[in-house]
């Protein structure tokens, strides 16, 4: 590209995101607004457009409001006040976003609990969620009635849509509550900076975290995406995503909301039901994670793949392979990929079509933004430091930890933290360029390149150190895309006798259709030896968070001992060329060192 055509790129690029700024800042953190606020202007603009497609009909945005009014009402009757907080056990609905919507429009905080929780892990959220009162979707009884078992504080537990052991009944007390719109001055004493929701980190590393939601962090959610997908009233939002997570119920259900579009929220995502689906209902908008793209690039072919109506696809986590894939097969245009979490102060946005990009900052806008990179010692998983005790700053090629200035005076790189203090100091990184400074640790790798265009590289603790090279799980996962493989999951393990990791792969395989020598050939020829995985895992499903994140902790700690592991383990044997079965006596013989990996 020459001179004139880099200027027209970087002008192109500076015009859009000032128009981007321009339009979020009218629900920004001087714009003094609410998320309440917000939805129900929206409400009051399109009362009669779809809010959501169902089924076997559409629910009106005056429907959906007028809920809202009956659990706002609720909320105060039961005595309630700005602050408290109400736990929310409900699968993917409508009614979900009626409910804490209600909710926000009386102060009332929601912490929107995993629906695919139960037992201790349940009760866990349901405690440190702090809620009085617990709203449960009376197909989860069995779930909440485990969680109880475990022991949690005090709780009265309301059934929704049914009823339910134990639990007074939710569908019969809003039906004796009016469903007019209290008059704002009920929620006068909330200010944008209070929380709204509190929503849980994902759990692939340990029991979850709460983190809480500001109105003003909310808003932002509710509005970036839906500003750069250009949404429109005519925009239709697939949503498969959990709504008790923020990509799919902020990020996602914001896309249709904050401009009066309809969504089509699905009870889980099914890769045979998506294009049909997106057929049936007329989609326009996609909210994806990454996993599912691979999913979908994976499936077999079907005719409602062909001519869909799909124009925008939103989301995170898309690796590069997949990227070009999914945009071939699927004549999908564009493609907003964003990098951001639950509780962080680090915000990123591909508007512009970069495959594999999850934003862009150029050194001449750096100032703008909080976000940088800083060289990281994997074996201490923590950023290095030179000898003034200060980190050490990326140039562009070198993989890094993504940090993130905290600046409480400034909504957009707050850090608002969980409900434990400990969890919010150990993400805390503190003196990293002078004294008294602060920034936000992402606990993620990436790397930028001389445009400014950042690449996630892997998590915190995802890469791992073998034979004196650092292996990053998730580009060895793209080497597995291959056929009959339908998930790889990559992770290392340890080995006596060796310092670092070794490689191992979980996979998910079609029954019958996976070559092992095809697949050994291919690994040895796509990766270099320290990144071949020395062991394969055979799993007929991998276990994954609401969000479709691997969890790796139990894999990790069960390696590749046969007598603890109950899938079948191969072994990438040195001597033969080939994978073989893992069996007791090859464990041993690796164990002792007769067997040299």
């Amino acid at each position: 590209m020459g001179m004139l055509g880099a200027i027209a790129r970087e002008f192109n690029y500076v015009t859009s995101m000032l128009s981007v700024l321009r339009k979020v800042a009218k629900v920004g953190s001087g714009s003094g607004l609410r998320v309440p606020d917000h939805i129900e202007a929206t409400v009051d603009r399109f009362p009669d457009r779809p809010m959501a497609i169902l089924d076997d009909g559409e629910i009106s945005y005056r429907q959906f409001d007028a809920l809202a009014n009956r659990v706002a009402r609720w909320a105060l009757a039961r005595g309630l006040k700005p602050g408290d907080a109400v736990s929310l056990f409900m699968t993917n609905r409508w009614e979900y976003i009626a409910v804490w919507f209600g909710l926000s429009k009386v102060g009332v905080v929601t912490a929107l609990i995993n629906s695919q929780l139960t037992g201790a892990s349940l009760a866990h959220c349901l405690t440190i969620g702090e809620g009085k009162h617990a709203i449960v979707e009376s197909s989860l009884a069995d779930a909440y009635s485990a969680a109880k078992a475990c022991g949690i504080d005090d709780v009265t537990a309301w059934s929704f849509d049914g009823a339910m052991d134990g639990a007074e009944g939710l569908d019969a007390a809003l039906d004796a509550e009016d469903d007019t719109r209290l008059d704002p001055s009920v929620r006068a004493d909330v200010k944008p900076e209070a929380p709204v929701l509190k929503m849980f980190t994902s759990g692939t590393t340990g029991l979850p975290k709460a983190a809480l939601m500001t109105h003003v962090r909310a808003l932002y959610y509710l509005n970036i995406f839906a500003i750069i997908a250009k949404a429109k009233p005519d925009d239709r939002m697939m949503m498969v995503l959990p709504l008790y997570h923020a990509t799919g119920g902020l990020c996602g259900v914001g896309c249709a909301l904050s401009f009066g579009g309809a969504l089509i929220i699905r009870p889980r995502f099914s890769a045979s039901a998506f294009w049909p689906d997106v057929q049936r209902f007329r989609a326009t908008l996609f909210m994806y994670v990454g996993e599912l793209c691979r999913f979908l690039v994976n499936s077999p072919e079907v005719p409602e793949e062909h001519g869909h109506t799909l124009r925008c696809a939103i989301g995170n986590g898309m690796r590069r392979d997949v990227w070009d894939a999914f945009q071939a097969r699927f004549a999908l245009k564009d493609i907003v990929e964003f990098y951001g979490s639950t509780e962080g102060n680090v915000g990123l946005v591909n508007a512009y079509n970069q495959p594999g990009a999850v934003g862009r900052v150029p050194n001449y806008l750096k100032h703008r933004f909080n976000i940088d990179l800083v060289k990281f010692d994997l074996d201490a998983e923590m950023p290095l430091r030179d000898t003034n005790g200060r980190c050490i700053p990326c140039e562009p090629g070198e993989v890094g930890e993504a940090i993130g200035r905290i600046d409480p005076d400034d909504a957009r790189f707050r850090f608002d933290g969980y409900g434990s203090k400990e969890d919010t100091e150990k993400k805390v990184l503190r003196d990293v360029y002078e004294e008294g400074d602060a920034w936000f640790r992402t606990g993620d790798l990436m790397s930028r390149d001389a445009l400014g265009y950042y690449y996630f590289i892997d998590r915190v603790g995802d890469t791992f150190r073998w034979k004196s090279e650092n292996v990053a799980t998730g580009e060895v996962a793209e080497a597995f895309a291959f056929d009959g493989i339908e998930q790889a999951n990559v992770f290392g393990v340890e080995v006596t006798g060796h310092s670092g990791r070794a490689g191992m792969a979980a996979l998910v395989t079609e029954p019958g259709k996976l070559d092992l020598d095809a697949l050994h050939a291919h690994v040895h020829a796509a990766l270099p030896s320290y990144a071949r995985p020395l062991f394969l895992r055979l799993q007929q499903q991998t276990d994954t968070t609401g969000t479709f994140k691997f969890r790796k902790v139990d894999l990790v700690k069960e390696g590749f001992d046969p007598s603890r592991v109950a899938d079948p383990v191969l072994l990438d044997h040195p001597g033969e060329g080939r994978y073989v079965p893992m069996t007791k006596e090859l464990f041993a013989a690796i164990e002792s060192g007769e067997l040299r990996v």
